[in-house]
């Protein structure tokens, strides 16, 4: 099966190609000729999502799935969310990003947050599928860790004592949100192919 991953964001593509079988290849934006800037304007995370994967469907006529991720901070009520790549600004800088949340938490508060992904699939006759992963964790009062991407240096996942940066990518993955999303997205087109 041969399927789009509709990002623009190399990170994603090598995490999430490092997941698949070998029974689905999966080919980038680049790869079917999409060079834009995918639509991002929704007001959640699915919402962001089935747009990226609708616009690649509209457009280029080919099976995708696309994903919208977000860090949802207890203390911040619920921020940055569905704006946390955008954080900092639209210069979508992760470093400004983290340093305006380390900001905006003061070391006394509950650090307390999640990642959350949600992956839209469109098939070849038009079906839709969402799918959903959530990782606990906190947010700790340092970066640390030079692997991953994102706000990975700061978020530390639930009965772990590293971050997601201070990880390998097997390890990231095997209990990440994205991780998660992907393998039930892995699930349900092994099910579709069996």
């Amino acid at each position: 099966m041969r399927i789009c991953f509709a990002t623009n964001n190399e990170h994603k593509l090598t995490e999430v190609r490092a997941l698949l079988p070998s029974t689905i290849e999966l080919v980038s934006l680049q790869d079917i000729g999409c060079h834009e800037e995918l639509p991002e304007t929704q007001d959640t995370l699915s919402g962001n999502a089935r747009q990226k994967a609708e616009y690649v469907w509209e457009h280029y006529h080919t099976s995708c799935f696309a994903d919208d991720t977000g860090l949802e901070v207890d203390a911040l009520d619920g921020a940055p969310g569905v704006y946390s790549a955008r954080y900092a600004g639209p210069q979508r800088a992760a470093a400004d990003n983290m340093a305006k949340l380390l900001q905006n938490l003061p070391p006394s508060t509950d650090r307390s947050a999640r990642f959350r992904t949600v992956i839209a699939l469109v098939l070849p006759d038009g079906e839709w599928q969402e799918f959903n992963g959530v990782v606990q964790g906190r947010i700790i009062e340092e970066v640390r860790g030079q692997a991953g991407f994102g706000y990975d240096p700061i978020f530390e996942p639930a009965g772990h004592h590293q971050t997601f940066a201070e990880m390998t990518p097997e390890q990231k993955n095997s209990l990440s949100h994205r991780g998660r999303a992907v393998a039930q997205l892995v699930a349900f087109l092994a099910g579709r192919e069996g």
